[in-house]
């Protein structure tokens, strides 16, 4: 019986890190990862290593992204699936934009990391490591990201623990996957159909999305500015279902000033959970008449990387919206 034939892309992060005078920083390569595995997970596959970053996850920023995504399509015909070891703080970032730059592709792309180094006495490392290559070898196309016994879609993962073994969580979303007794148990409703024939590497993307945080009494000028910077989207979490404040400081007319600029602005809500909804409040609709583009129930990660992605493909602000009509990689539910 053929071995599972699986990529290990190297990008640094936490699980690879080692201690030095400055603290924690990523020193190990992915040879060294994998030969923290048990020899009996590693007589199950056929692994091969690549290391193409060694990087704390703060720093990987959209050209980063390319590289990682250019990595997977170049091998996606060679590997029954990839697993890529990534820094948890910008994880979900990353499985995100790798989504829609890798949509439809057939493999499964699998990140994971740790909360500790690998080479800690209490690292949750291996363990993490050794669920997402059983993801890999599953035969599941798609995007996910596995950590603590989890697979979740890699347009839904959100980190919600800094230190917590049980870092990210699935927002609107089932599990795709869970570890147990009986092994990796899947479950195939979380997974979004397969748009498309085959994958297509689309990985054209503009850094310039600017992501805001409302808060009360925030000046509409704000968006003067942003229009001035050349910021091409704008991303506001915003109240609840989708509120933004008119009275005294008008931010809803402002967003007529940068719909006519052509900028593209996305809102979400800054709950957590469940769907904003611009029919809902007088607020919500003044905002859906001046052209904002609703985020429903997207997590911030999805809205932005998205955003970035759909500004990569085009100039025109009516296709970003019809981007946003559609679920590309399950990001968001449009029911």
């Amino acid at each position: 019986m053929n071995k599972p034939k699986l990529l290990l892309l190297a990008t640094g992060g936490t699980i690879a890190s080692q201690p030095t005078k400055e603290g924690l920083a990523p020193g190990l390569d992915g040879e060294a990862l994998t030969d923290m595995l048990p020899s009996a997970v590693l007589k199950r596959y056929e692994i091969t290593v690549r290391d193409i970053l060694r990087m704390d996850s703060s720093n990987i920023q959209p050209e980063e992204w390319q590289i990682i995504g250019r990595h997977v399509f170049a091998s996606s015909r060679e590997y029954d699936g990839i697993v890529i070891t990534h820094g948890t703080d910008t994880m979900a970032y990353t499985a995100s934009i790798l989504s829609f730059m890798l949509q439809g592709i057939s493999i499964p792309v699998v990140l994971t990391g740790s909360q500790l180094p690998i080479e800690h006495p209490l690292s949750d490392g291996q363990e993490n490591l050794r669920l997402a290559l059983a993801m890999a070898e599953s035969g599941i196309g798609g995007v996910f990201v596995a950590f603590n016994r989890k697979i979740i879609l890699g347009t839904r993962a959100v980190k919600t623990r800094t230190t917590g073994f049980d870092a990210f969580e699935s927002v609107n979303w089932p599990y795709v996957a869970q570890a147990s007794g009986g092994g990796l148990d899947c479950t195939p409703a979380a997974l979004p159909p397969l748009r498309g024939e085959g994958c297509v590497l689309r990985d054209a993307l503009s850094p310039r999305v600017f992501l805001m945080k409302l808060t009360p009494g925030v000046e509409p000028e704000i968006f003067d500015m942003l229009l001035q910077m050349h910021y091409r989207g704008i991303v506001i979490e915003a109240f609840g279902a989708g509120g933004l404040h008119f009275v005294r400081r008008d931010l809803v007319a402002k967003l007529q000033a940068a719909a006519a600029a052509g900028v593209s602005v996305v809102v979400c809500s800054q709950c957590l959970y469940e769907p904003s909804n611009f029919a809902v409040y007088e607020v919500g609709r003044r905002a859906l008449e001046q052209g904002v583009i609703q985020g429903r129930d997207m997590t911030t990660e999805a809205a932005v990387t998205k955003l970035m992605w759909a500004l990569g493909q085009t100039q025109d602000p009516e296709q970003v919206r019809r981007y946003f009509e559609t679920s590309l990689a399950g990001e968001v539910t449009l029911e």
